[in-house]
C-alpha cells in the first residue's frame, strides 16, 4: 500500500497546485473563479498566507503531489481573528482515498493549537459530495446565501458550515 504524506507547503509544489485549481475552475463550481490562475498569482497567494501565520499543507503519494488544504483569515476585521476559513482540495483522479480526510485532520489541528475559536467552510450547494465530507468532521451547515455567485450561466448559492474548535 502507497503511503500517504502531509506536509508542509514548499514554493516548487506550486505548479502541481495550480494545475489542480485551474482544473476546478474550468471544470466545476468548487471555485467562483472565471480565469485560470497563474503558478504567479497562486504563489503570491501561498506567500501571504504564509506571511500571516497560517499553514499550507500538501499531500503526497510517493513524492507526488495529490491533493493540499490550508486555512486563512475569514474576514479582516480584527473581532474575527480567532475564526478561520479552510479550502482542501484533491486531484480529480485521486478521490477516494483519504488524501481529503488527512488533509482535513491536521487542519483542524492546527487549528486548535493556534488557538482558533471556529472553522468556517463556504461550498457551492450543488457540491454534496463537499457538503457531506464535512458533515463527516462534525461541520454544521449554518446559512445558505442564495445566488451569491454566478458561473456556468447560472445562479449559484453558497452553503456556509461551520466547526466549533473549542
Amino acid at each position: 500500500m502507497t503511503k500517504l504524506t502531509i506536509r508542509p507547503y514548499k514554493p516548487e509544489d506550486v505548479e502541481a497546485i495550480t494545475a489542480i485549481l485551474n482544473y476546478y475552475i474550468v471544470n466545476s463550481t468548487a471555485l467562483y473563479d472565471y480565469k485560470q490562475r497563474t503558478f504567479e498569482q497562486q504563489r503570491a497567494i501561498f506567500d501571504d498566507k504564509l506571511n500571516k501565520g497560517y499553514p499550507v499543507l500538501v499531500a503526497t503519494i510517493e513524492e507526488r503531489l495529490v491533493g493540499f488544504g490550508y486555512y486563512s483569515e475569514f474576514r479582516f476585521r480584527e473581532a474575527y481573528q480567532f475564526t478561520v476559513e479552510h479550502s482542501v482540495y484533491v486531484m480529480p483522479n485521486e478521490h477516494g482515498k483519504g488524501i481529503g480526510h488527512a488533509i482535513m485532520r491536521k487542519l483542524i489541528d492546527l487549528a486548535k493549537k493556534q488557538k482558533r475559536h471556529t472553522m468556517i467552510a463556504v461550498i457551492d450547494s450543488e457540491n454534496q459530495s463537499s457538503i457531506e465530507f464535512h458533515e463527516k468532521f462534525g461541520f454544521k451547515t449554518v446559512a445558505v446565501l442564495k445566488e451569491t455567485g454566478y458561473k456556468f450561466d447560472r445562479w449559484l448559492h453558497s452553503v456556509f458550515m461551520q466547526l466549533m474548535l473549542e
